[in-house]
């Protein structure tokens, strides 16, 4: 399995909730660098958190790639959730080589976590960082970081 992690780009700092934040035009820019950086790669599918920005993030990924499948939104991806009950849903989203456009904290433990097997070492990841991590399967120290890379 091949997972793309991918944090959303720079959100405006203020909306009505955390949720409704949209991307700043740096943030747009900065998603579309990381997106060029998945030209070529075979992604099977895009999901994204529900939050507006991680939606438009996948949206401008959509748009870099001429992605033709829709995106799925997955409730359990966004800034404040269980790493441990994402990784239990993992293996069971479809495609060998998949996108997640998500958030921090979420995204920096999530990769740490499959990475290095605990919560202590998140992995640092920026507005609009990319994660690729690879292995047979999304498990706690089972994956490999193959690239980091931050726009």
């Amino acid at each position: 399995m091949r997972l793309w992690l991918l944090r959303h780009g720079e959100a405006e700092p203020r909306a009505e909730g955390d949720e409704f934040r949209p991307l700043t035009a740096k943030g747009r820019d900065e998603v579309r660098r990381s997106a060029a950086r998945l030209l070529g790669k075979g992604i099977d599918a895009i999901y994204a958190s529900p939050y507006v920005r991680a939606q438009q993030t996948a949206e401008l990924v959509k748009e870099v790639l001429a992605y033709k499948e829709p995106i799925v939104t997955l409730p359990w991806i966004t800034p404040d959730d269980d790493v441990s009950k994402a990784i239990d849903h993992l293996d069971s989203l479809s495609g060998r080589n998949i996108l997640l456009a998500t958030h921090n904290p979420f995204v920096s433990d999530l990769a740490g976590f499959l990475v290095y097997g605990n919560r202590q070492q998140p992995l640092s990841m920026a507005t609009g960082s990319l994660a690729v991590l690879e292995g047979e399967l999304p498990i706690a120290g089972a994956m490999e970081l193959i690239e980091l890379f931050h726009p």
